[in-house]
């Protein structure tokens, strides 16, 4: 038989198939129509000198042979010499041949799609369809043939039987008769052979999903066929991750791959691709397909979800055409790359990508511009919203210019720009251009550029409205830019919360919604924090409203566990605790402060706190409160009221002797209560106010060694103060403060806690033989402030290493 065919999949090789079916006769054969070298029906017959028939191209062959060895040109049958090759044609024998074969191949095909139906024995189905692919293959004039015989739908029949070697042969079968034939396909398209097809997919690793690849790459070679390949659901997706597989074959694989490749003619498929991951046919139509292609897959890349790592690469590959269109463009198509921006822009590393192409400066141009060119606010509202996603990547935007005048983001006039525009626009676009603020104020390296700028614009006032925003996304944006904004505003800040409008209401009653912990109610809570803790004007405002009421309720709640844990749990119990702390400020000045101190027991809750291991701005905070309770300590205690001598005491002294009154104070040598009175001392604080000494952080140990010093200061029994010390075990690690000299706010507090320390004379003398202390002491006399220098003076008096008649420094007490 001429050509080659695959038969790997079939018993038998071609040479068998052929041999095989044809003797497959429904006429007899006659001996004269076989060739005698071959033993074949001859398709070419022709007749020697000597009248015997054979095969052209077999004797042909044989004439070769014999004059490549040297023989005598002689009649294969007869062995008799011949005097000439001259090659017949037998016209009427091959007439005859052709005419006996097509009655034979037309009963032949009958008889094989009678077999062609579910009832029929799977061996003679099997046998029907080898005869179709043969016949297919050796001759492909007998595809009107097989069209008469509407073959197709029978063998597509086939595919609903339960024998799997009969669908998988089926499948195979189709595969042949459609290779290059528009005819078959067009039949095959009808109805849900297509579907049918792609559902053989889902058969993992089986000889069935080989062959339906197989067929479907047949079929997607025909552009009709390809939308109606992808308009089946699930077909795209599974080829998709067929390419992706590893446990595929590699022709499997293979086919998938380049069976989407014909898919990508229509752009519906092109789309279903990008939404299962393939997004290179998407991005290649978007920088080589025509404009309204363009235009339609840009829009639809801003739909898509996509995650991140694709991200990145869409900008890399698509960014800068995206933004040239966005620069260019008409309004629709302006549109359509601005939302796919915004869709790959909210990534940190991909924003980079695109401001390194150069996203900025359109940007703010589409933002500001006015008159004819402008964009439409929706546009402008995604404008923002990529501005925001790209301010908020973290890039060191001082150095990049944006407009005309080599201006940058945090420029003056680009930053008016932005707060008037905040002003005159909804709270979409307000929304979006204030988390722009945010990502330009989170950077240590442009806030004071955003802070200058805000300040001459007087916008303060503003900004501080938005908190009272019924939208929360604008609520919460607005927080978060002016807690950015409260280190270096804090006053100005205090001041317009503190107006008669509610803004400070409306931020503790963000802090009050028992919601479990959101971003906002973490950011609400930090802003107050932020803002100066002696105000004492805020802080009365606040006790009027309740809100420390309100505070202290939600710290027991999270130290109960009765709130719902997040992520924004420690920022929010910080913030708690640095507001709950305020009122510890104003003491002295406002006795609704003290009332509430005594009425929530508030030392006693700030004792609890300084054991939140791993929290340290809670501990730092808590011994800081602790220290502002401590210090009015003194002014509380009640001195007990001695009675009057009598008139005899009063003229014989002799007489006279004062009464001895048990329970009071060491310290304060009156009646004191950890929480009347805040004495940290009946408040069993002192210990664990030691224990924090140790701390990694200095901040924590500065906090620790103030809360300790109150119990020396002046108005107490400073002697009992270093004893309530001593039994605490305090002492060493005191002098280990002093010693370690971490920062110089740490040596300042160490040196004034150690001269008191050492007014003891037994402490001093034993301190006196250590020198390190002393090199402690003699490099703070040596190098510190003014008045650490003085008490470290007078310090090294206590352990005799100075002559207390030095006077190098004037006595200040």
């Amino acid at each position: 038989m001429a050509g080659s065919w695959d038969g790997s999949n079939d018993s038998g090789s071609q040479s068998d198939e052929s041999y095989h079916f044809e003797r497959l006769h429904i006429e007899p054969i006659y001996d004269t129509f076989v060739c005698p070298l071959t033993k074949q029906v001859m398709h070419d017959p022709v007749t020697l000198e000597n009248g015997q028939t054979f095969e052209r191209e077999a004797i042909e062959k044989w004439f070769k042979e014999c004059k490549e060895s040297g023989r005598k040109l002689v009649c294969p049958l007869t062995v008799k010499e011949l005097k000439s090759t001259d090659l017949k044609p037998s016209i009427a024998l091959r007439h005859t041949i052709e005419e006996w074969s097509a009655r034979n191949e037309a009963a032949q095909l009958d008889l094989a799609r009678r077999s062609l139906n579910l009832g029929s024995p799977e061996s003679d189905v099997m046998r029907s369809l080898k005869y179709i692919r043969y016949s297919y293959r050796t001759s492909r004039s007998n595809k009107h043939v097989l069209h008469n015989a509407e073959l197709v739908p029978k063998i597509v029949d086939m595919l609903k039987s339960s024998s799997r070697k009969v669908r998988c042969k089926a499948l195979k079968t189709l595969r042949i008769v459609l290779e290059e034939d528009s005819d078959n396909k067009e039949i095959l398209s009808q109805g849900d052979t297509v579907r049918t097809i792609v559902k053989f997919l889902s058969h993992e690793l089986s000889k069935e999903r080989e062959e339906a690849v197989s067929l479907l790459y047949e079929l997607s070679k025909s552009e009709a066929l390809c939308e109606k390949i992808g308009s089946v659901n699930g077909a795209i997706l599974i080829l998709v991750g067929m390419t992706s597989s590893k446990s595929e074959n590699i022709l499997t694989v293979e086919r998938a791959d380049k069976t989407l490749e014909n898919l990508e003619k229509c752009e519906n498929n092109v789309r279903q691709m990008a939404e299962n991951g393939r997004l290179h046919p998407l991005l290649t139509q978007i920088l080589e397909g025509p404009p309204e292609t363009k235009l339609s897959l840009a829009s639809f890349l801003g739909e898509l979800a996509l995650n991140n790592d694709v991200k990145v690469l869409v900008a890399r590959t698509v960014g800068t055409s995206l933004i040239n269109i966005m620069r260019s463009g008409n309004i629709q198509a302006r549109e359509a790359a601005l939302k796919a921006l915004n869709q790959i822009s909210s990534f940190e590393a991909s924003a980079k990508v695109l401001i390194e192409a150069g996203i900025l400066p359109p940007l703010v141009k589409d933002l500001f511009t006015v008159g004819s060119n402008q964009l439409p606010m929706r546009l402008k509202e995604v404008s923002a919203t990529i501005l925001a996603n790209v301010v908020n990547s973290g890039y060191d935007f001082d150095s990049i210019t944006v407009g005309p005048d080599h201006q940058t983001l945090v420029s003056e006039d680009i930053v008016h720009n932005l707060l008037h525009l905040i002003s005159n626009t909804g709270p979409a676009i307000e929304c979006k251009l204030l988390q722009v603020l945010v990502g330009l104020t989170n950077s240590p390296t442009t806030v004071l550029n955003m802070v200058s700028a805000i300040k001459s614009s007087g916008a303060t006032i503003s900004l501080v409205q938005f908190v009272e925003a019924p939208q929360k996304d604008l609520r919460v944006a607005s927080i978060k830019l002016l807690l950015n904004l409260s280190p270096h505003l804090g006053q100005e800040l205090a001041d317009s919360l503190r107006g008669t409008v509610g803004q400070l209401g409306s931020l503790v009653k963000v802090i009050a919604e028992n919601i479990g912990i959101t971003e906002e109610q973490a950011a609400a809570v930090g802003l107050l924090a932020e803002l100066p803790e002696r105000d004492v004007g805020l802080t009365r405002q606040m006790l009027d409203d309740g809100a420390f009421k309100l505070i202290f309720s939600r710290v027991v709640s999270i130290r109960q566990g009765e709130t719902r844990g997040s992520r924004f749990v420690t920022p929010f119990l910080e913030g708690l605790v640095s507001v709950l702390a305020r009122v510890t400020f104003v003491l002295a000045d406002e006795p609704g402060a003290i009332a509430l101190c005594r009425e929530y027991n508030l030392a006693a809750q700030f004792i609890e706190l300084l054991q939140s291991n791993g929290l340290d701005k809670v501990q730092m905070v808590s011994a800081t409160a602790l220290e502002n309770l401590s210090l009015e300590s003194k002014n509380l205690t009640k001195l007990p009221e001695l009675p009057q001598p009598g008139f005899c005491a009063s003229i014989f002294p002799c007489f006279s002797k004062q009464p001895i009154i048990t329970g009071l104070c060491r310290l304060h040598r009156g009646t004191c209560s950890l929480k009347e009175t805040f004495c940290l001392l009946e408040g069993q604080a002192v210990e664990k106010l030691v224990a924090l000494l140790d701390h990694t952080n200095e901040k924590v140990v500065e906090a620790a060694l103030a809360a300790l010093s109150t119990l020396l200061d002046d108005g107490v029994d400073g002697e009992q103060g270093v004893q309530v010390l001593c039994e605490a075990q305090g002492i060493k690690p005191i002098l280990d403060v002093l010693l370690e000299k971490r920062t110089e706010n740490l040596r300042r507090r160490a040196v004034w806690t150690v001269e008191r320390i050492l007014r003891t004379e037994d402490i001093a003398y034993e301190v006196s033989g250590d020198p390190n202390v002393t090199t402690a002491l003699v490099d703070a006399f040596q190098h510190a402030d003014y008045r650490t220098r003085q008490i470290a003076e007078r310090a090294l008096k206590h352990i005799d290493k100075l002559p207390n008649f030095s006077g190098i420094f004037p006595n200040m007490g």
